[in-house]
């Protein structure tokens, strides 16, 4: 049988073709040898640790005077397959001015006059600010933390007199720190009538209603003329005079003039369930006339006896406070919360309220019913941690604003801030304005800043201006509003963010947030695509048939509004809304006749209503923007320190939009 020959050897044809291909090998390999070097050196190719660039964007180059791991964007190097964009410059100086001649021309009186008018006063007194800033006549100090670090007394003492002199504040220049302690000794004062016609009116066969009752207040001074100093601790022994007849201490904290929910500490004992502070309840038990005192049945009690099992011994402690009787009390600070006591023995604990750190504390209030013999205060920090901007910019360049690139932007995000607030914008920029749609220039976000004519304790106003115009140039990401910063005209700034969103940006969508509020940008985006591409959209946690309060904190006369309700408003720390709308709100307000409210939220919800009239709008509502703190699952997470932020983004990050409650 023959065997079929297999031939041993290649054709011709076929090895020289083998040949071409491993030359054509050979070539490509040397060309990638000295290719790949050469985009080491540029920087193309590389990618940023959070990979928070997209391959189509200019990759950074190394900045002359950072380290060798700083990096900037640099918006003249592209790649040569991409087509070139021009960088689109932006105004880092707000176009919202004031008409003063429309406003002398309507000399007629009307319900709009009042805040028109402080709206004027305060454009005048910015403009001759931002003058002498842009004229250089003040000039910041060099941020150099050897020499601008802020020594503060660890301990501080004050007299009864001393305290008097003071309006009974104490001030805390670096505000607490973990293990402050604060002690206090005073007497309450024997009750009184209650002066207070509303809360002593009597019915017939009623006694007269007697008070005894005083506050400490731990509280944040603040730089915002008109705006209260937030309550970060607000601590209120009630020894009579309380709505339940008993003794009772309630807590509470009070931010942006919004009261938290109350803890109330009547004189039962916290329950074996609930949630402790640094291990301590939050009330303790103290003795009370309507107490059954359960005691254990005579029959138990032989029970017992006869099976020798020791009694537990219960100590019975009258309320802390008596009118007349000496006391000291002692606030102290913990991981998780403040701790009260009051001669030697835990009264109460109250945990940290989201929005606040232990060094916003800057102040000490006491006042009511009391007389206050001295007050001490130890263990505090040497240095302030605060207000100082040394303390908190980073000047790097890998945090400045990445260049808007020609082209429309898909989503403008408006953040109001205060002159003072370094550490808040701070936390922003290294969190969520790092989200690749802002650093790929599809999102933008900008600061709005209006200028400050004072500060609190040892700087200046004018210092703070000119540090924020250098941290303007710097990052390249605040607007500086000339506007004197006033609380009942942040209406303006958000009038300013329309401006800017529509005539800088060309953005199809306007969103207005606050420095503490962390945004889920990816988010925001799918909101909003949610309506039709042409529609008119106002997207938030909207309140609907909100009454106007006629008094108190937020009374309204009806010379403001005269109707028992607002419009649907969405709340103010974070809504969405399309670019038709803004447009409409800056034509009213150049025109005079966008009607300016101290509410700057209700101020969108009246100006969305009155477009309304002319062109449906599509409201949609979300609980998922946070008004109070933080939900699972968030679209955006309200009054977050600057370490919630870092948190929250590295939760982000993970793939788990969940809430951060730490410090």
């Amino acid at each position: 049988m023959k065997r079929v020959k297999v031939e041993s050897s290649v054709p011709m044809t076929r090895l020289t073709l083998i040949q071409a291909l491993m030359a054509v090998l050979l070539v490509y390999l040397l060309f990638m040898s000295l290719e790949i070097p050469l985009i080491f050196k540029t920087g193309y190719g590389s990618v940023p640790g959070d990979g928070s660039l997209i391959d189509a964007l200019p990759r950074p180059i190394l900045a002359d005077d950072d380290e060798a791991t700083r990096t900037v964007l640099d918006p003249h190097r592209v790649f040569l397959r991409i087509p070139e964009r021009r960088v689109r410059e932006t105004k880092r100086l707000s176009g919202l001015f004031f008409n003063e001649s429309i406003f002398d021309a309507a000399d007629a009186v009307d319900e709009l006059s009042a805040l028109h008018k402080a709206a004027k006063q305060a454009w005048l007194a910015g403009k001759k600010l931002w003058e002498e800033l842009e004229s250089g006549k003040v000039q910041a100090d060099p941020i150099n933390v050897e020499n601008r670090i802020e020594h503060c007394p660890v301990s501080m003492a004050l007299s009864s007199s001393e305290f008097s002199a003071r309006k009974r504040i104490i001030e805390l220049p670096c505000g607490l720190t973990l293990g402050s302690h604060i002690t206090v000794v005073g007497s309450p004062r024997w009750a009184h009538l209650e002066k207070d016609p509303q809360i002593a009116l009597l019915k017939e066969g009623e006694e007269a209603l007697m008070v005894s009752q005083f506050m400490m207040e731990l509280l944040r001074l603040m730089t915002v003329d008109g705006e209260e100093s937030p309550r970060i601790l607000h601590f209120n022994p009630r020894l009579k005079g309380d709505w339940s007849g008993k003794p009772v201490i309630e807590h509470n904290t009070c931010y942006r003039m919004q009261w938290g929910t109350p803890l109330r500490c009547e004189g039962w004992s916290s329950q074996a369930d609930e949630d402790t502070v640094d291990g301590l309840v939050k009330c303790e038990k103290w003795l009370r006339d309507d107490d059954s005192n359960s005691e254990d049945s005579k029959v138990a009690w032989w029970l017992n006896r006869l099976i020798g099992r020791q009694r537990k011994i219960s100590f019975n402690w009258p309320f802390p406070f008596a009118e007349g009787k000496l006391f000291v009390l002692t606030l102290s600070t913990g991981l998780e919360g403040y701790h009260i006591n009051v001669d030697g023995r835990h009264i109460t604990s109250f945990p940290y309220r989201t929005g606040f750190v232990l060094e916003d504390a800057t102040g000490l209030y006491l006042n009511g019913d009391v007389d206050v013999h001295s007050v001490f205060a130890a263990s505090l920090p040497s240095l302030h941690p605060s207000v100082a901007p040394q303390q908190h910019l980073e000047m790097f360049r890998k945090w400045q604003a990445p260049p808007l690139l020609d082209g429309q932007v898909e989503l403008f995000i408006g953040i109001l801030s205060a002159g003072n607030h370094f550490a808040e914008r701070m936390a922003v920029r290294k969190t969520w304005m790092q989200h690749k749609l802002i650093r790929s220039s599809k999102v933008a976000a900008r600061f709005f800043v209006a200028l400050t004519i004072f500060f609190i304790q040892q700087n200046g106003g004018k210092e703070i201006n000119a540090q924020l115009k250098k941290e303007a140039d710097f990052f390249g990401d605040i607007v500086i509003v000339p506007y004197m910063d006033n609380y009942d005209l942040v209406v303006l700034k958000t009038v300013a963010i329309c401006e800017y969103g529509v005539h800088n940006m060309a953005a199809k969508y306007i969103m207005k947030c606050d420095d503490d509020t962390f945004v889920r940008v990816e988010a925001m985006i799918q909101e909003a695509k949610k309506v039709p591409r042409d529609g008119s959209l106002y997207i938030g946690n909207i309140n609907y048939y909100h009454k106007v309060f006629r008094s108190g904190k937020w009374a309204v006369t009806y010379e403001e509004w005269p109707a028992e309700e607002y419009p649907p408003y969405a709340n103010g720390p974070g809504y969405i809304i399309s670019s038709d709308i803004a447009q409409f709100v800056v034509a009213e307000f150049q025109s005079h006749q966008l009607r300016l409210f101290k509410m700057e939220d209700v101020s969108m919800g009246i100006w969305v209503e009155k477009f309304n009239g002319s062109k449906p709008v599509e409201y949609v509502h979300s609980l998922k923007f946070c008004q109070y703190g933080c939900t699972e699952d968030y679209y955006t997470a309200h009054y977050q320190s600057p370490r919630q932020m870092l948190c929250l983004w590295e939760k982000l990050h993970q793939g788990k939009p969940q809430c951060c409650n730490m410090r």
